[in-house]
């Protein structure tokens, strides 16, 4: 049983996500659920129950994972929620406390294109500390951690459709309001 589970974890590992941090991609997955079922032969891992999978900054939460393996040994990994949003968060390389964010009914991460696809009522902010820098919302986003590129759709399966839903974006101002001038003495008498 250690063996089964040891392996699962090892095995389990998510890749860094949107501009991640890098060294997230050498740092050990950690996978924490109530449920656990391996097939070794078809290369298919299903964490169910609160599931938890934590790799550096990396963290994932979701009510199922679903991991298969190519066969050159890369992993995709399914989130679905079981009625709850799938939610991620990792920290971006850069200056200062910058993070991304996500959430989605079901997020799919292709660890060998560094994509990450979320299906449903989607939406990925970008993070300054904890104070928001950008918001995106649609039916669907794809993500391109490598290029740092977002795509937009305004369906659940990532096509576009005459009529489909519409999206959402929030860009906060990159400057700042300037200082009120300080208040000049009355005069005196």
């Amino acid at each position: 049983m250690q063996k089964i589970i040891l392996s699962a974890v090892l095995l389990l590992g998510v890749a860094g996500y949107a501009a991640a941090e890098k060294a997230d991609s050498f740092k050990p997955t950690q996978i924490d659920y109530d449920k656990l079922d391996v097939d070794d032969v078809k290369q298919v891992y299903t964490a169910t129950g609160n599931v938890v999978l934590t790799r550096g900054t990396l963290l994932m939460k979701a009510d199922k994972a679903v991991v298969t393996y190519s066969p050159d040994g890369y992993q995709v990994a399914t989130l679905t929620g079981g009625g709850k949003k799938v939610t991620f968060r990792q920290k971006r390389d850069g200056e200062g406390d910058q993070w991304m964010e996500g959430e989605a009914d079901r997020i799919e991460y292709d660890e060998r294109a560094e994509l990450v696809k979320m299906f449903s009522r989607a939406k990925i902010r970008r993070l300054e500390g904890t104070k928001p820098s950008d918001e995106v919302e649609g039916e669907f986003i794809s993500y391109d951690s490598r290029k740092e590129f977002f795509s937009v759709r305004n369906t659940n399966t990532g096509a576009d459709k005459p009529g489909g839903g519409r999206g959402t974006m929030v860009i906060q101002p990159k400057r700042t309001e300037p200082a009120p001038a300080p208040a000049t003495p009355a005069a005196e008498k």
